[in-house]
């Protein structure tokens, strides 16, 4: 009946309901970009408040290694260096808010696994002297079929040894729980293993956690990208928070209740997992059989540590 009345009206009803997602992941983007700008300003002042009060920052130079996570995927900005903003620049915003003197460089680059975030970002990284790193590595040796975490985390090990011993503080991160995930539901138990034993490398050397785990808003695929392999804005947003709150840094990224997601019929959310799969789950998949990468060719976008402008302010007088 529903085809009928698709033909009799003119209307192409499944182009119709397959266009709906992406207008809501556009409205998305627009309105976590606007969040994203108001909030910078309130925390702005809660942060000069904090320093007003005597609050200061026992760190100067603050450094990100790791993969797509850490790079800001998901989280476009066109001011932002390469085009990306993401957790770990909202982190550094607010620390510079505090600290105006503080330098930030991020080395992240999407793709990369844990072996190649060791070689090619935690030499660069200790060049840098910092005295704050964080780091987002493991994520994508765990989805690879076959992986084994326990191996995944020996290398972990050594890399937060390597960090540690240069007296920075180092924060890490758990997984994300991905019980809601079609596909990557899969792998949750393998997540489980490696958040654990990313919490006995940090009490080894005393580095400080995220729990990625424990954020439920995260569930919710409103803070994903369309993709639903990377966090949009509002995921970039609500994993900064829970960054700073880690550090026990004052700062003023409030909560934000996404806006309410467009109800679909079943058939309507298959044609979507359908058009996820093909455009996504598919080349990803093709790009592990064939050992590249999304990286490939691809630099850091903050190589070096210098103070920053943040993004949603450059255009502002």
């Amino acid at each position: 009946m529903i085809e009928n009345s698709s033909n009799q009206s003119g209307i192409d009803i499944e182009q119709h309901a397959s266009a709906a997602p992406q207008r809501q992941h556009t409205r998305l983007r627009e309105r976590s970009k606007l969040i994203a700008e108001r909030l910078l300003r309130a925390a702005r002042a809660r942060a000069s408040s904090a320093i007003n009060e005597g609050v200061s920052l026992p760190w100067n130079r603050f450094v990100v290694v790791g993969d797509s996570f850490a790079e800001g995927v998901g989280d476009p900005h066109p001011d932002a260096p390469g085009g990306l903003r993401g957790w770990a620049d909202r982190v550094a915003e607010q620390l510079a808010v505090i600290n105006p003197e503080l330098a930030y460089a991020n080395l992240a680059v999407r793709g990369k696994v844990i072996n190649q975030i060791y070689r090619e970002q935690v030499p660069a990284c200790v060049e840098l002297k910092p005295d704050l790193v964080a780091v987002s590595a493991g994520g994508n040796d765990v989805l690879r079929p076959g992986s084994d975490p326990d191996e995944i985390a020996l290398k972990l090990d050594q890399l937060v040894s390597e960090l540690h011993d240069t007296g920075a503080t180092v924060v890490l991160f758990t997984g994300i729980d991905t019980k809601h995930a079609p596909v990557l539901r899969a792998v949750r138990g393998k997540s489980a293993i490696w958040s654990n034993n990313v919490r006995v490398t940090a009490e080894r050397y005393d580095a400080i956690v995220v729990d990625l785990w424990a954020l439920s808003e995260l569930q919710d695929w409103a803070y994903w990208d369309h993709d639903r392999l990377h966090l949009n804005a509002l995921g970039h947003h609500s994993v900064a928070a829970a960054v700073l709150n880690a550090l026990n840094v004052p700062h003023g990224l409030e909560p934000e209740d996404p806006e309410p997601r467009i109800k679909q019929t079943w058939r309507e959310a298959r044609k979507e997992d359908a058009v996820w799969a093909k455009e996504h789950l598919m080349p990803w998949v093709i790009r592990r059989i064939k050992g590249v990468s999304s990286g490939d060719n691809i630099d850091p976008k903050r190589p070096t540590a210098e103070p920053l402008t943040p993004a949603s302010e450059k255009h502002s007088s």
